[in-house]
């Protein structure tokens, strides 16, 4: 073996690593003065600056999760009717998934579907050959809570098992879904000592918890971004942690009744900065109270709002990189969105790919093997840091609202203010998603208009009385379960009459892609698609580009754009024949599609031809001279950072497509 020194060996000076300065310098030359800010330092909804490098960060590996080891593989109990339910639970079992979440109708997480099962014998339906005690169970967060965590405790001990053998999450959460209904049955008080009155009865029981699900989906779907979804979290963690001790429950038990549901959306970077931010702020607001901290119970979703009906082959994409980031970032649990939740209730396959995206990552990828996979790397560890900072300033800032004798969380929803900041994240997000600054993959970017629809599950939406949104069952049910489980005074206060409760204005529940879904769904309405004529000026090479842009822009709104070879001959547009593939084409819309050069040339000469045969006259790209064009009958340019959704729906007026036409 050579025993040179490194000095002897000058060779090596090659892989020396480079300093920030000489880095610098080989960028600066490659942008050959363009704005390096611009160009390569880019900002997250909150404003975080987000560096093209980082140096490495002297942070150590923390441990992540609540219990060491796998994460958990969340299925779901969702299908309204009990023996289908059961089913597709089951198959979710057997396959590899090792929790249960029960999502009863009328949760915003059952998407108008959820299981109907108003009394312990339809759950025990439901829950048929589904061994309690083997598996981890959850309740999605309803308007009819405290039954449905009543209603699985009474099946649990009708089976004879053990409660303190059973791991049960029993998803209490008035707080988010008075953010997501609008409505509270009760003033905040009296529904906070009914709350800590449920918790009671079931640790009497001799379960452990955890009670209460701090559910983020809420402001996620309404717009959030990550501070403002964290900020909401704490703020919603701190009104229960108050409520619980104005009820008696000393602070530490009033801290283990707590888990957390956060939501993992396609930003890898972002959603394991949140999650790893999500447990040291919460380890803050312990240590606040005078507690030594405990892990965070997180539960991860992948995210709803960015989900498609559109190409949703493309979601199997989302769902695996908002998995690994889950994964990565720390969840105790994961839920996987099948592919085709957009479109109605998912069948056996969608399920099965979606439970299979994470073990994949579990079984093949062994992501859970590492505590921290982000420790130390300065990209993540900058962003956990920031959004602890914006989180922490979200959180605050909701702390200080007051309405009447309500303060925090609960005052920011009543008096509006959670909803108006929240829309002014929305809106700016609906701006990017509408400029295609941020691009929606198959829907707004490289959309199918000849796609195939995805099949789902042929069942219909719950329909879902007035009465039993805001949490009331039917006396004779609610009378069985209460009795069957609770006692004395506790019988009582559950089964008292309804006070006049809180409102509030609801969080809407979007979806990103649901501008352009709707333009696609009234073309795919009309009689006849309608059709946009690309008017291509010179040789195939200098118009392929353009027309490639124009095609791509309005097949997203569902307008046919179809191309062909061009009308040159000796590189010049042959304008008799233009004008005649427009008259054949049958569209009233004609957009103009070449190089600058060519809207020199010929594009005046190409429009007043055009606009004589009756065509309104669009332009693609953004030419420096645009009068003559203008004055020659050019009525819009479409370009990179125009108002997409805007564009598309005057495209479709001026196609013909008719606003009153329905599938």
């Amino acid at each position: 073996m050579n025993s040179a020194a490194p000095s002897d060996l000058p060779y090596l000076d090659a892989f020396a690593a480079p300093s920030h300065d000489a880095w610098r310098a080989a960028v600066d030359k490659v942008l050959k003065g363009a704005d390096f800010e611009k160009k390569l330092v880019g900002r997250t909804a909150d404003g975080i600056r987000i560096e093209p490098l980082y140096p490495a960060a002297a942070a150590p590996a923390r441990a992540l999760r609540a219990e060491t080891g796998r994460w958990h593989v969340a299925g779901r109990l969702d299908h309204p009717q009990p023996s289908e339910a059961r089913t597709l639970a089951l198959a979710d079992l057997e396959g590899g998934a090792d929790t249960l979440t029960i999502s009863f109708a009328g949760a915003l997480a059952a998407r108008g579907y959820g299981l109907v099962a108003d009394d312990v014998a339809t759950l025990d339906t439901a829950l048929d050959g589904v061994m309690l005690d083997l598996i981890h169970l959850r309740l999605d967060p309803t308007p009819q809570g405290r039954i449905n965590a009543l209603l699985l405790a009474a099946l649990i001990e009708k089976r004879g098992h053990a409660a303190s053998e059973v791991s049960v999450s029993f998803g209490l959460d008035p707080i988010g879904v008075f953010a997501s209904r609008g409505s509270l049955a009760a003033p905040w008080p009296e529904l906070g000592r009914r709350l800590a009155a449920t918790i009671r009865t079931l640790k009497e029981h001799g379960f452990a918890g955890p009670f209460i699900e701090i559910d983020s989906r809420p402001y996620h779907e309404a717009g959030a971004s990550e501070a403002q979804e964290l900020g909401a979290v704490l703020a919603t963690a701190v009104a229960y942690l108050r409520t619980l001790e104005a009820q008696g429950m000393s602070l530490s038990e009033a801290r283990d009744a707590l888990a957390f549901t956060l939501v993992a959306d396609t930003d890898e970077f972002l959603t394991v900065a949140k999650l790893r931010a999500a447990r040291l702020l919460w380890d803050r607001i312990q240590q606040a109270c005078g507690l030594t901290p405990k892990p965070a119970r997180i539960h991860a979703e992948t995210a709803w709002r960015s989900l498609t009906k559109r190409d949703p082959n493309v979601n199997l994409l989302r769902g695996t990189v908002a998995a690994f980031a889950a994964g990565v970032g720390g969840a105790d649990s994961i839920a996987v969105q099948p592919f085709t939740a957009a479109l109605g209730l998912p069948d056996v396959f969608a399920r099965r790919v979606a439970r299979n995206t994470q073990l994949i990552l579990l079984e093949e990828s062994n992501l859970w093997r590492v505590a921290d996979p982000a420790a130390g790397a300065g990209g993540f560890e900058t962003l956990t840091q920031a959004l602890c900072e914006q989180g922490w300033q979200a959180f605050q800032e909701i702390e200080r609202q007051r309405s009447g004798d309500l303060g925090g969380i609960v005052a920011a929803l009543v008096d509006g203010h959670l909803q108006k900041t929240l829309a002014e994240r929305r809106a700016a997000r609906a701006k990017a998603v509408a400029t295609r600054r941020e691009p929606i993959t198959g829907t707004s970017e490289f959309p199918n208009i000849r796609e195939e629809t995805a099949k789902v599950l042929e069942v219909a939406p719950v329909k879902l009385d007035g009465k039993r949104v805001q949490g009331s069952l039917a006396e004779r049910n609610q009378g069985e379960i209460i009795r069957s489980f609770v006692s004395g005074a506790g019988r009582a206060d559950a089964l008292a009459a309804p006070a006049a409760g809180l409102r509030a204005e609801p969080l809407p529940s979007l979806r990103l892609a649901e501008p352009f879904e709707a333009l696609r769904d009234k073309a795919d309405a009309q009689p006849k698609r309608p059709v946009v004529f690309l008017a291509t000026l010179g040789p195939i090479a200098d118009f392929t580009a353009r027309a490639g842009f124009a095609r791509n822009l309005f097949e997203a709104g569902g307008l046919a754009a179809p191309s062909d070879d061009g009308f040159a001959t000796d590189g010049a547009t042959d304008l008799d024949a233009l004008v005649g593939a427009f008259r054949a084409s049958g569209a009233k819309l004609a957009c103009l599609c070449g190089s600058d050069a060519a809207y020199v040339a010929e594009g005046a000469a190409a429009t007043e031809a055009l606009a004589k045969a009756g065509a309104t006259v669009w332009l693609a790209g953004r030419p420096a001279e645009t009068e003559a064009l203008n004055r020659a009958g050019v009525a819009t340019f479409i370009h990179m950072g125009c108002d997409v959704v805007e564009t598309l729906a005057q495209a479709q007026a001026i196609a013909g497509a008719r606003p009153e036409t329905r599938v």
